[in-house]
Formats: structure tokens, sequence, C-alpha cells
């Protein structure tokens, strides 16, 4: 009775383009804009005076009398669906240029054909062939790709193709499948979920009806990808579609959708068992064929290989520059399809490239966490100019410019480690003992070149420190002969401080200066 109420809406100028069948979406918005999407331009924008917010209101209320409902303020929204059209309409409270309405036609047929998708370059003759085996072998397929690239219209071209004594359950939110009305005689259920229905209902009353396929409309909320993953788990067939921008992140992309704190692994393992192909499909406007073209740009085949890894090959990609790579299936595809009795050569494509065992998820992911780990220890060792390191700053470098000027430092020295003396106060007479430098006497000029500080000795018993003795006055270092810094090299030598050597008599640190010629050595 709906059905044909919707049939006697007055849909005024509308009529025209709903009666062209090169047109597939109508929208209306801005207070008067008019953008249409056909088959061969793409979108555009028309003109025509008689189109205004006054015709999309009328339209708008005779919608809500047929479906029982209002459309006003309080309910500022309206979906309307009759057999082939789905109308979307919001109020001007909420869209503030004015009311906007989208109508989007579901006709019920099957707009492909071989020929066309041939002719077209929608598909080349090979990889078509390989899909329609897929289909007679009861692979699962997702088809991917943007908003009005035609996913909904491949997935029913692929749905043509399968047997007629196998039975088909559609389920959708929204009308657009039609495959009931397209194949009357067939075996074929349609259902439709709501605010009573959701997906899971639909499910479960679907398995009980026993169908070989099990075909969705559109995976977009985590109850579809629900249903999805328990269809294909339970032996059932589908073909569905979602919405992603390459084949290969199908899994990813459904798994994003759940929006739940699953195990990634776990999901990702029950997808890549039991959906056999990604197909995406893009549709842009070419300058090649000058209208809107549409066409199968990646097939991506999904497999469990023998060591239980996620794996994925690329059969069939078209790049930005138009060249076509392909490669030949896996021998899983080839083992399935044979067990229903459908035979694929192990070179279906003649100019494939050379089988490459696919890519496992675990070598991607290591890779860029090589690649990232890599650039972090490259920066991590890389030393900074004019940074000195930690184990390699001394008092030289921390006194006044002119004195770093006086310090020169050949490519093959270390510079002197000494370690400073701490201040104490006045009424402290003792000092504690630095540690003393191994091999003090090795000559600077012998040391070869190294970014790490020659190891220090470590006393290990404390030397006491002595209060009760003076401490005599330290004697002057006398000036050093002015001599060419090229030349000359200094070599500190340290024994301990504050200690009490074997007469008794508490010992000084002397620091002598040593000149040494390097010419003459």
């Amino acid at each position: 009775m709906k059905d044909n109420l919707f049939e006697q809406l007055d849909f005024g100028a509308f009529r025209e383009y709903i009666e062209n069948d090169d047109i597939t979406d109508i929208s209306y918005t801005n207070n008067g804009q008019i953008w249409i999407r056909s088959l061969t331009q793409g979108s555009i924008r028309v003109e025509n005076p008689a189109i205004n917010n006054s015709v999309v209101e009328k339209l708008a209320f005779q919608c809500s009398n047929v479906m029982g409902t209002t459309f006003n303020n309080a309910s500022p929204f309206l979906d309307a669906e009759s057999p082939e059209l789905r109308m979307n309409f919001v109020h001007e409270s909420i869209a503030t240029n004015g009311i906007a309405l989208v109508i989007r036609k579901t006709p019920a047929k099957i707009r492909l054909k071989e020929e066309t998708l041939l002719k077209e370059d929608y598909v080349t003759k090979d990889i078509h062939d390989f899909l329609i085996k897929c289909v007679h072998g009861h692979c699962n397929i997702m088809v991917c790709g943007e908003t009005g690239s035609g996913k909904t219209e491949f997935v029913k071209y692929l749905a043509s193709h399968t047997k007629e004594n196998e039975k088909i359950i559609t389920i959708e939110d929204t009308l657009e499948l039609h495959l009931d009305k397209i194949y009357p005689h067939r075996d074929i259920v349609a259902m439709k979920t709501n605010n009573i229905a959701s997906y899971s209902d639909v499910l479960v009353t679907c398995m009980r009806q026993n169908p070989k396929w099990i075909l969705l409309s559109e995976v977009r909320s985590a109850e579809a990808v629900s249903a999805v993953r328990n269809s294909i788990s339970s032996g059932h067939n589908i073909l569905s579609t979602i919405h992603s921008d390459k084949a290969s992140a199908i899994p990813h992309r459904m798994y994003a959708l759940m929006e739940t704190e699953l195990d990634v692994d776990q999901f990702l393992g029950t997808i890549y068992r039991y959906i056999q192909l990604g197909v995406h499909i893009k549709a842009y406007y070419s300058k090649k064929y000058g209208k809107f073209h549409r066409e199968i740009d990646e097939i991506t085949e999904f497999y469990i290989d023998d060591d239980n890894k996620p794996v994925y090959n690329v059969i069939y990609q078209k790049l930005m520059n138009g060249k076509v790579v392909k490669k030949n299936p896996s021998q899983h595809l080839i083992d399935s399809l044979l067990a229903q009795n459908v035979e694929l050569e192990s070179t279906t494509f003649e100019d494939a490239e050379e089988e490459d065992g696919g890519i496992k998820l675990e070598d991607v992911i290591g890779e860029n966490t090589s690649n990232q780990k890599g650039q972090v220890e490259t920066l991590d060792s890389k030393p900074t100019e004019n940074t000195p390191s930690s184990s390699n700053v001394t008092p030289e470098t921390l006194d006044t410019p002119e004195e770093k000027s006086s310090t020169v430092q050949t490519p093959n020295q270390v510079p002197p480690v000494s370690a400073p003396i701490a201040s104490t106060p006045s009424s402290t007479i003792g000092v504690t003992p630095p540690t003393p430098v191994s091999n003090p006497s090795t000559n600077p000029a012998s040391v070869s070149n190294s970014t790490q500080t020659p190891p220090i000795a470590t006393n290990p018993t404390p030397t006491p420190v002595v209060n009760s003795v003076p401490t005599p006055p330290i004697a002057p270092t006398p000036p050093l002969p002015q001599q060419p810094i090229s030349q000359v090299g200094v070599q500190a030598t340290s024994q301990p401080i504050g200690g009490i050597n074997p007469g008794g008599n508490p010992t000084v640190n002397q620091t002598q200066p040593i000149i040494v010629d390097f010419n003459n050595n």
C-alpha cells in the first residue's frame, strides 16, 4: 500500500531527473542549488528555476503523510523510501542555509553488463573471468571504494553470477539491492533492519533460514562488522561493501569500526582466514574518455599461511601512471576453489610477475619498527658538535676563555683527566683524596683516538683523613717556558692527597708539568 502511495507523489520538476537512467543522485541545497551525479558525467550542477524551497517542502510533507510522521522543528529529519528511491530531508531549522534534500535512485535492475565492463575498461577480461570463478567457488568478497564509486552495483553484478539453486538473503538498513525483484523466480529473502530488529536480531533469523549467500548492502557500523564476522565464521558466504581507501586495508578498516578493545591479532586472524578477496573500485573524471569513469584498480587476496600468520597478496593493481601489475593467486586460493569444483590454473595471468609468497603483516610491522629504531639509534649515536660529553668534561673545559685557548688537542690525543678539588671550610684541615688516574705516565701522543675516557682505577680501601696534623703549604708551580703550542705537551702526575706515607708524615699532591718535545721524539 505504501509503495503505491509513493508512486503517486507529485515530484514536480524533479521528475525529469528521476526518470533519467543516467542519473543516480539528486541533491538540493542552499536555497536553489541543484547538483546531480550521473554515470557518465559524475557530479555536475544544473539550473532549474522551477525547483525552489516551496517545492521541496511540499514533497517533504507528502512523504511525511505517507509514512505517518511529522516534519517540523520538533522532527527536523525525515527519511523516506520507495521501491526505487531513497530520500532524506533536513529541516531549515537545522540546515541554516535552507531546506536540504538528497534523492538516491536504487533501480531494481542490473546496470552492469560484461560487454559494457570490458568496453569501458572497467576491468580486463582475465580479471573479470577470475572474479566470476571466485563467485562460483563461493569466495567471500568485500568490495570497497568511496561514496558513489558503484560498490553496490558491482555487488549486484557479482550476485547475478551465483547459481540459481543457491538461496540468497539480503540484509540492509536501506533498500538498494532489490535482488528479490530482479530475480523473482529465485529463492531470495530481502530483510531490512529497523528500530525493532537490529543487525544481530536479523542475523539470528537469517541463520535459521539456511541461506547459501548473505548479502549486506554496506558495512558501516560495529554491529554490521559483527554480523559479517559471525556469518563467515559459521560457514556462510557473503558479498558486501565497505568504505576503504584500498583493498588491502579492508581488515584494518573493519577493526577500526568495532571501536572496542578486541585483540587485534585475533580479529585480523579471523578476517584473513574467512574473507578471500577484497576489491577496490575507483571513480574519477577521465580526460582519456572525456567522462566520469569507474574501474577496478586493486584486488587483494587474504589468507593464513602454514605458519598461522595473516598474509595478503595483491593480485591486481592499476597504478597512477596506468601501469598494471598482476600476480598469480596463492596456492591457498587455488586449493580453496578446487574444493568447490572450480579449477584455477596456478598461472592464471600470463603477464603476472613472479610469485613472492605474499606479504606478512608481521613483516610489514617489523620493518617499520626496525626503521624507526634505526633512526633513533642514529640520532642517539651521532655526536653533537661543540658539545663535550659528560665522560670527556675536564676542569680545563670549564675555565675562562683565555685558559681554553691554551689547551689544544691533537687528533691522537686524549685530554688529561683531573678531578677538581672540592673546596672545604677553613676549619677543616684534612682533604679527601681524589681517585688516581690509571697509567699516568702514558704519553698523550701515543694514545689512540677514542671517544671513551681511559679507565679510572678505584681505591678499594678508603684512606683515613687526618685533621690533627697541619698541612704544609703547597709550593708554587714554576711558570712554563714559552714554546710553540704544537711542540709542547702537558702531562699531569698525581699522588694521593692527605694520605699517610710509611714514615707517618702526611703527603700532599704535587702536580709537576712535564715538557715534552714531540719533534725530538
